[in-house]
């Protein structure tokens, strides 16, 4: 017959690394970003062409900081991405509570 004996301490290490690789893995990269975003850094992150930024930066409700140069607020961008966006609405009536609470926040 086969018996197994292990260390059940030596297991959670072996989980505990593991789950940490995968967390690493999975790391958000939003958080890795600047309160504010330059022009280049928004074509970067949207993977877009000038004509694409310029088209959004002149939108009125496109969130841009113009005070300080052409800026946008890497929260407030996130934000708008969320709430222009439609596909999940058409494609998914079961979406998440939270998804459709982020869409209600005000700007």
């Amino acid at each position: 017959m086969f018996q197994v004996n292990f260390d059940p301490e030596m297991l959670r290490q072996i989980i505990r690394e593991e789950l940490t690789a995968i967390l690493e893995e999975q790391a958000n990269p939003y958080y890795d970003l600047p309160p504010l975003l330059t022009r280049n850094e928004l074509k970067q992150l949207l993977r877009i062409g000038d004509t694409k930024a310029a088209e959004l930066l002149g939108r009125e409700d496109f969130p841009v900081f113009r005070e300080a140069g052409v800026l946008i607020p890497t929260d407030l961008l996130f934000r708008w991405i969320v709430q222009h966006t439609t596909w999940i609405d058409h494609n998914s009536p079961n979406a998440p509570l939270v998804y459709k609470l982020m869409r209600q926040v005000p700007t």
